[in-house]
């Protein structure tokens, strides 16, 4: 029985190590386009309310969305979230086979 979780051991650490090393690079993306989409987003927000006055609702509503979306309260915390479950995982793995 040794042998087995030994073996498991041995097959599940490289696994372990991609997760660990995905969740690092996706944490860094996350954080690097965090903070161009904020700026981004703040651009098109201004550029959505100037068009909701000026011509058109439709339109002015259109872009606010879009800039919501691309927001940090948008797109990215729905990847900040799946980054979490994969984490989970990560974690789940090592818990069982290394105890």
């Amino acid at each position: 029985m040794k042998i087995l979780k030994g073996l498991l051991m041995i097959i599940t650490a490289p696994i372990i190590l991609l997760l660990t090393l995905f969740v690092w690079l996706c944490t860094g993306l996350i954080y690097i386009s965090g903070l161009v989409l904020g700026l981004f987003s703040t651009v098109i927000a201004l550029l959505g309310v100037a068009v909701l006055i000026t011509y058109s609702p439709q339109n002015g509503v259109i872009l606010l969305v879009m800039a919501f979306l691309i927001s940090p309260m948008g797109l990215p915390l729905v990847a900040i979230w799946l980054l979490g479950k994969v984490q989970s995982l990560k974690f789940a793995i090592q818990e069982l086979v290394y105890g």
